[in-house]
């Protein structure tokens, strides 16, 4: 009987699909969304296209929740590919929410899916240029979002409320935090024969990005758009690409990197017409 090969895929939007379709042929597709109606979209689509694909509902914010979906998709076959897209943006939620989904949540996923990924497998963590428009966190914060257990990390000090005074300050931290989680368990998954990258998206035009677009920071995003050196949004099919070669063979030499995709928008704010203007 033929080994099942599965692909989960956290997160049914756009962008997991756009890499979903890059690596999935001949594999499962078991897509893993908080909501069974965006599994049962993203589903119908692959499927019509000639994919295998089940759904499961997951909350990456419940370790119950995470270690079920790893029981159900080891239940179908070997694990042999992670894209982790879900995630809430600034627009939609409290500090506090976005730490325990993007932050914690991604810890989460990457320490009960490296248990359990084969050899020879690969993985991708969906991030955001927003981690990259943080001035440089201090070796000891960066060691401690890299390597703090889990259960843990939403302790760290320089987290808290006190600390931390908007939901942009608090995605820029947990997208940085991906960053770095990725680089340290880029080890761990090493000794399994696996690899583990992220990707940084710039705006990419998915209905979360709409929600930005169209939300209080929205003409500052149109802004950004406009005088970055691409001069336009991304697509999610352009991510895909990128997707599909870290976790292709043609990737089999990068694990533990980053890749920030976003037309040009953080050199422009750093050193372009987006650089915040000396006091």
């Amino acid at each position: 009987m033929k080994k099942v090969n599965v692909i989960v895929v956290i997160g049914a939007g756009s962008i997991g699909q756009a890499i979903a379709r890059r690596v999935g042929a001949g594999n499962h597709i078991l897509l893993a969304d908080l909501y069974q109606e965006n599994n049962e979209t993203a589903a119908k689509v692959l499927s019509e296209a000639g994919f295998v694909v089940s759904t499961t509902i997951v909350d990456v914010s419940s370790r119950k929740s995470v270690q079920d979906l790893v029981e159900t998709a080891t239940a179908i076959g070997g694990v042999t590919g992670l894209i982790h897209a879900a995630g809430v943006s600034p627009s939609q939620a409290s500090p506090v929410t976005i730490f325990k989904v993007d932050l914690y949540g991604t810890a989460l996923i990457l320490e009960e899916f490296g248990h359990v990924i084969e050899d020879g497998g690969s993985g991708v963590v969906i991030a955001s240029q927003s981690g990259h428009r943080l001035p440089s966190l201090t070796p000891e914060q960066d060691k401690a979002l890299a390597t703090t257990p889990t259960e843990e990390l939403l302790s760290l000090p320089f987290l808290q409320s006190d600390a931390v005074d908007s939901s942009l300050f608090a995605y820029q931290l947990s997208k940085r935090g991906n960053l770095l989680r990725v680089k340290a368990e880029a080890v761990r998954w090493g000794k399994r024969g696996a690899r583990i990258n992220t990707i940084s998206p710039g705006i990419i035009i998915t209905p979360l990005a709409n929600d930005e677009l169209n939300g209080p920071r929205g003409e500052g995003y149109r802004k950004m758009l406009a005088i970055s050196p691409a001069g336009r949004a991304g697509t999610p099919d352009e991510v895909g690409v990128v997707g599909a070669l870290l976790m292709g063979r043609d990737g089999a030499f990068i694990t533990g990197s980053y890749f920030l995709m976003d037309g040009g928008v953080t050199s422009a704010y750093w050193y372009g017409e987006l650089a915040p203007k000396p006091e």
